[in-house]
């Protein structure tokens, strides 16, 4: 999910989005991170502090059994969960998938969606590639993922995976580019279903990489923080997901 190191991330306050919001860049440069003000800061981690308290609250009292269990969003590392129906929609949408392929799935950088695949149905085959190591709570389910080395991925994992969904943490072209690799990497040759979740910003990006287009489903996040974001997807998923949008044929 982070691919800068931890150090260089405090000292930019960046909002990078992993699953979590990305920040348009408000310029010609794909390579400057956009900061939240102090204000919005504060207010972060305000939110982060009560959903923490939240979350022991409702533990304490056992209304956690239609909760999935995720550990708390760092703003440090831009983290910003998917919401519930986005979380479920997408789920259910990959776990129709692997049932129709019996193939396993890989989750790059989407430890949201992993968790919910894992609640609504515990025997599917699901790999997280993650840069928090927080995540190893996952155990043989979990690999470290930097996405500035890309292929640096134990090799049982290449072209490993019929099912790919991505959630890039930044909405540069280098960043996408670099995810372009991880995928071409982890999924099997001929016919896979790519799934990717990122800003409408790359729209025109994820056509050129990747072969995607935009679906009508509109993905949000927990923390109501960034910009429009699109799931784009290689294949046409029928009246799933609002359908293809805007393709031209």
């Amino acid at each position: 999910m982070e691919a800068e190191t931890k150090s260089e991330r405090e000292k930019a306050n960046v909002i990078e989005e992993p699953e979590e919001v990305k920040e348009q860049q408000q310029d010609d440069d794909d390579d400057d991170q956009p900061m939240l003000s102090s204000q919005a800061l504060e207010a972060l981690k305000e939110f982060l502090s009560e959903q923490s308290n939240q979350s022991h609250e409702e533990n304490g009292r056992g209304e956690d059994s239609e909760k999935v269990d995720l550990v708390v969003e760092d703003w440090r590392l831009s983290q910003f969960w998917y919401d519930k129906e986005t979380a479920e929609t997408v789920a259910e949408e990959v776990r129709k998938l692997s049932a129709s392929t019996s193939s396993s799935v890989v989750c790059i950088a989407c430890p949201t969606l992993y968790a919910y695949l894992k609640k609504i149905d515990p025997s599917i085959s699901v790999q997280l590639l993650e840069y928090d190591n927080r995540f190893e709570q996952y155990g043989s389910d979990f690999t470290f993922y930097d996405y500035n080395k890309p292929e640096e991925l134990p090799q049982e994992l290449k072209h490993a995976y019929q099912i790919v969904v991505a959630d890039p943490p930044y909405l540069s072209k280098e960043c996408l580019e670099k995810v372009t690799q991880t995928v071409e990497f982890l999924k099997k040759p001929g016919d896979s279903c790519l799934l990717l979740l990122t800003g409408e910003v790359q729209e025109e990006r994820a056509a050129e990489l990747m072969n995607l287009y935009a679906c009508g489903f509109r993905p949000r996040h927990c923390s109501k923080l960034g910009n429009e974001f699109r799931l784009f997807t290689n294949y046409d998923p029928g009246e799933r997901l609002g359908g293809w949008e805007g393709r031209n044929t």
